[in-house]
């Protein structure tokens, strides 16, 4: 049975369920992010695999996630975690939720954790990321004010707020 996406109304009370592909502008769903950073305050950011539908290629946090069906927020950005980025047993803290409606209609529960140990010592989840690399807060804001065509829309309300 394929995964159903959580959708929600304008309260995040969860009123249904659909089939991936089969979302339509007016639904709300669920998304989880994970907001990872070292002792030393660098960012561990995630380029999206090249093959996605939406946003290839493109830069964003380490972790995020549709939220399934019979999931919660907590239990899909732990389950992401493992499967993005290898890293078990998390306990993230709860950071803001955030209401989206751009090109996609969400809301995005945020979480953060402090994880010491080099970009290349994460096992990627092969079909959703490309690579992942640590880049220091001031490093990303150049980036997103040079090229914020190669970020997801939203990391820059990241990096401003968390």
């Amino acid at each position: 049975m394929p995964d159903r996406i959580t959708i929600v109304n304008e309260q995040d009370e969860v009123i249904g369920y659909k089939e991936r592909g089969t979302l339509v502008k007016a639904d709300i769903y669920r998304v989880t992010a994970l907001w990872v950073t070292n002792s030393k305050g660098d960012i561990l950011l995630a380029q999206r695999k090249f093959t996605k539908t939406h946003d290839p290629g493109k830069w964003g946090p380490a972790v995020a996630g549709t939220v399934d069906e019979g999931e919660t927020y907590d239990s899909n950005i732990t389950k992401e975690a493992e499967e993005e980025i290898g890293l078990k047993n998390t306990q993230p803290s709860k950071g803001p939720k955030r209401r989206v409606s751009e090109e996609y209609n969400y809301f995005c529960q945020w979480y953060k954790l402090v994880v010491d140990k080099p970009a290349e010592d994460f096992t990627i989840q092969e079909d959703e990321v490309e690579v992942v690399k640590w880049l220091s807060r001031s490093e990303l804001e150049k980036e997103l004010r040079e090229h914020p065509e190669s970020y997801l829309q939203g990391l820059r309300w990241a990096v401003e707020t968390l």
